[in-house]
């Protein structure tokens, strides 16, 4: 029997401390999900087994892990490490990160002919497969270019949405997903922080509640990048929005199956 597809979750807070990891998730045991702080739980030998990379924006609570992941074990691997992102955000990867002067250019290292990492920009829409698994960009609003993604599998779809405000692109996407069984989506701030929340383009309760009434299909729904000493009001105030959804938000270890 063929093994069901597996999110792992090993970073999932909006920020660090008190054993809070930054977004990382971990599909199967060969693919992740953004590179935040996350990636620091993984052991040595599930290091060397991540062979993609999936970005949603190029923000370092996101990212920040990557360069450390490649000077770990990138001379260990017989092939490079691909980082698949939108066109924009691997050209912040390139002129502000892998640039020799923050961080070494591993797409040079050893050699360009052989280097430990390889960008492959991604079309908007455009589905990328991966033994037997699908990735596919999905629209987001946030303050630099940014996506979610759906991840379809035999069994089913999960939709992570990235960092995001009200997005109607997004809402329309999800909704022709017809076999979604979970959203992964973030709510960042508490309803007294909605000015924060508006000019830094991410969700607060009320605005997740308006976001989640427009969905005429019915996944689980999951929280993260709640702000750290924010949690509990946030998910307070989330079950008082939308009683019939029963949101909860996700735990660092948590493991998510599509079936």
């Amino acid at each position: 029997m063929e093994r069901s597809t597996r999110l792992t979750i090993l970073g999932c807070s909006g920020g660090i401390g008190s054993g809070r990891h930054t977004t990382c998730f971990m599909i199967d045991d060969d693919v992740l999900i953004d590179v935040g702080t996350g990636v620091t739980t993984l052991d040595f030998e599930q290091l060397r087994r991540i062979d993609h990379v999936f970005l949603t924006h190029a923000h370092l609570d996101h990212v920040l892990g990557l360069p450390l992941l490649l000077d770990s074990v990138g001379d260990l691997r017989a092939q490079p490490l691909i980082v698949h992102a939108l066109p924009e955000v691997l050209g912040v990867l390139s002129d502000h990160l892998f640039n020799w002067r923050l961080w070494p250019d591993f797409r040079e290292i050893p050699s360009k002919a052989s280097p430990w990492l390889r960008f492959e920009p991604l079309v908007p829409g455009e589905a990328c497969t991966l033994n037997g698994r699908t990735f596919r960009t999905l629209p987001a609003d946030h303050v630099v270019p940014a996506c979610g993604y759906h991840v379809a599998a035999a069994a089913g779809s999960l939709v992570f949405s990235g960092d995001t405000t009200h997005c109607a692109d997004f809402v329309a996407a999800v909704n022709g997903i017809r076999d979604l069984r979970h959203l992964v989506i973030e709510t960042s701030f508490e309803n007294a922080l909605v000015d924060i929340a508006k000019a830094s383009k991410h969700h607060w309760p009320d605005s997740l509640a308006r976001e989640l009434s427009a969905l005429t299909v019915r996944p689980r729904v999951w929280i993260t990048h709640l702000k750290p000493g924010n949690e509990s009001t946030i998910m307070t105030e989330l079950r008082e929005a939308v009683p019939d959804w029963g949101v909860e938000a996700l735990i660092q270890g948590q493991v998510i199956t599509l079936d």
